[in-house]
C-alpha cells in the first residue's frame, strides 16, 4: 500500500493548521508558503476537509480556516478518509477479483493488512502530531540558545582590564 501525494499533504497541512491556528483562521496561502505545497492544490483539499466537518472556513478579509473539532478529536484516519484516499492494499481494491475473476490466495493477507494500517491511523491523533512538531521546534530552539563552540565562552566573557 503506498499512501498518495493527496493523503500526505491532507495530514501535513492539517498539522500547519492545528500548529498555526491560535490567533485565528489560517490561510490557505500560510499553508501553501510554509509546507511548498499548490495553493489550489490545498483548496481542493479543505473543500473536501470541510464537506467531512474536520475544518471551518471564515469567510472575508482575516478569513480562512480553523480547525472544526480540538486535536484530540482528529485521527490521521479521519483526514485520510475526508480527502478520499483508499486505504487499501489489495490489487484489487477490495473486489475479490484480483485472480481470473476470483480472489488471488493472498487477498486475506492484504485485506488484514488494510485492517491494521486502518487501525493505526485511527490511534493516531493530531492533537499527537502537533506534539511531535512542537517538541521538535522547542529542541531546535534550545540548539540554538546554547553555543557549545569551545572558544564560544571566552568570546563572550568583558575582555580584562
Amino acid at each position: 500500500m503506498r499512501l498518495t501525494t493527496k493523503g500526505r499533504f491532507a495530514v501535513t497541512a492539517m498539522i500547519d493548521l492545528a500548529l498555526n491556528n491560535g490567533s485565528g483562521p489560517v490561510t490557505l496561502a500560510d499553508i501553501s508558503e510554509r509546507q511548498k505545497i499548490s495553493l489550489s492544490y490545498l483548496e481542493q483539499l479543505f473543500g473536501k476537509l470541510r464537506r467531512r466537518s474536520l475544518v471551518t472556513s471564515v469567510r472575508g478579509p482575516g478569513g480562512g480556516y480553523n480547525l472544526a473539532s480540538p486535536t484530540d478529536q482528529v485521527s490521521v484516519a479521519d483526514i485520510i478518509i475526508a480527502v478520499d484516499e483508499p486505504i487499501d492494499a489489495t490489487q484489487c481494491g477490495g473486489k475479490e477479483n484480483c485472480k481470473d475473476d476470483k480472489k488471488c490466495i493472498t487477498h486475506d493477507l492484504w485485506t488484514d493488512l488494510n485492517k491494521h494500517i486502518f487501525e493505526y491511523m485511527r490511534a493516531v491523533k493530531l492533537s499527537e502530531l502537533v506534539a511531535k512538531q512542537l517538541k521538535k521546534s522547542s529542541d531546535v530552539a534550545v540548539m540554538q540558545i546554547h553555543d557549545n563552540r569551545p572558544n564560544a565562552a571566552k568570546a563572550k566573557e568583558p575582555a580584562a582590564a
